[in-house]
């Protein structure tokens, strides 16, 4: 683990726009300074070393297309972290990869890339099937792991997780990027700040089209299916609003929260091919008697988005997953209508921010492998409930 950072001898502007809230993170973190002391991206490394800050050294399992926008720029605006490595199956493919975005080492497997005594940690974006498998590999090579959502092919699998992190000490963080952006802890403090007044229903919907037909997140094989990457920001959306608390936060996963964790009444899927869901609808209930309806699908216009219904009010957010790009939030109620924006950059430059945190400093993350059970566990649910077998692990070979 990266050890503490001196105290910082030199004097920096700070660009509040960019800056992930104490709140949001856990802790007042720096972000997005590299362009305001002159120095450019490329300079970033320069900039941490001139802050005494050691550095986290990431590695990449694989040359996926959201390691870019999730990992890659992030990186290049966050003091603390540089990615320092690549692996990926196709050699070619991780050379480019590694050229295109100035990574200096290129590893010839994902075991040599966790064998590196120069890695601190890797980002894990493989296909859901292998998240678990190379994870726990990751743990055991002494690796902390940012791992993409979903964040296994199933409970169990997420349970054997959250082991191998406990026997190790290293953080494990989900990739809800959502969850760490400004506009997330707004929500909660809706919600639970009485404005609604108590609350009777969630609905959250993530739609999507896929349209290329070999895509992997269509392959069984590989678990996937339209709930396992639409569905599962719908649940956590719902999980996450159903336990709200005040100053935007929500209790750790498993402690009982507000209302617990749903249990599914019903759901309905339409397959794509045999197993492979195109899209599903499930029905959830609280044991407070709260009722909740999660939508997703790969094989439909654009839509995501979240409900959260109260006596008094209704609450309506619009595209909670990337709001830096746009979004609204409307609450409605007898005494009118308001509409709010909440400022802020990218979630994932958030998102890095919190892992950085939470390696270097021990900081809490908000969505450690607790949340991931939880989570993992309603998706199980909804998959039996409308008819079909959980996801299963990919052999790691």
């Amino acid at each position: 683990m990266a050890a503490t950072p001196r105290a910082a001898t030199h004097r920096v502007i700070e660009d509040t726009r960019r800056m992930p809230s104490s709140r949001t993170c856990g802790l007042l973190t720096l972000s997005r300074l590299a362009s305001r002391c002159e120095i450019g991206l490329k300079g970033g490394q320069r900039f941490r070393e001139s802050w005494g800050m050691d550095i986290i050294r990431m590695g990449c399992l694989g040359a996926a297309k959201i390691a870019p926008p999730a990992l890659v720029k992030p990186a290049s605006r966050t003091p603390g972290v540089e990615v320092r490595a690549v692996a990926a199956r196709d050699p070619a493919r991780a050379r480019a990869f590694a050229s295109k975005h100035a990574i200096p080492v290129v590893h010839s497997s994902y075991e040599d890339l966790l064998a590196d005594p120069d890695i601190d940690a890797v980002y894990n974006p493989l296909p859901n099937g292998l998240h678990g498998g190379w994870t726990i590999r990751a743990l055991q090579a002494g690796k902390h792991v940012l791992c993409e959502k979903p964040f296994t092919a199933n409970a169990a699998e997420a349970e054997e997780v959250a082991t191998a992190a406990t026997a190790t000490g290293l953080v494990v963080m989900e990739a809800f990027h959502w969850r760490y952006h400004p506009l997330a802890a707004r929500l909660l403090d809706i919600v639970a700040g009485g404005d609604l007044g108590p609350v009777r229903r969630i609905e959250a919907t993530v739609c999507f089209p896929l349209f290329k037909p070999s895509d992997i997140r269509w392959r069984l094989d590989l678990a996937g299916g339209a709930q396992m990457d639409a569905g599962c920001y719908a649940v956590h959306l719902v999980r996450t609003l159903a336990n709200a608390h005040a100053t935007g936060t929500a209790p750790a996963a498993g402690s009982g929260g507000v209302g617990g964790e749903p249990a599914v009444v019903r759901a309905t899927a339409r397959e794509r091919s045999p197993g492979v869901d195109r899209s599903m609808r499930a029905e959830l209930v609280f044991a407070d008697g709260r009722t909740a309806m999660t939508t997703c699908s790969m094989a439909s216009a654009p839509r995501v988005g979240a409900v959260v219904i109260g006596e008094r009010a209704t609450l309506r957010v619009t595209n909670p997953l990337a709001p830096q790009i746009w979004h609204r939030v409307t609450v409605k109620g007898p005494g009118g209508t308001r509409h709010e924006r909440v400022a802020g950059g990218p979630t994932y430059g958030y998102q890095l921010a919190a892992f950085v945190a939470a390696v270097r400093d021990g900081a809490p993350t908000l969505t450690p492998p607790a949340d991931s059970i939880a989570t993992m566990t309603v998706i199980d649910e909804i998959y039996r409930a409308a008819g079909m077998s959980i996801r299963t692990p990919t052999a790691l070979g």
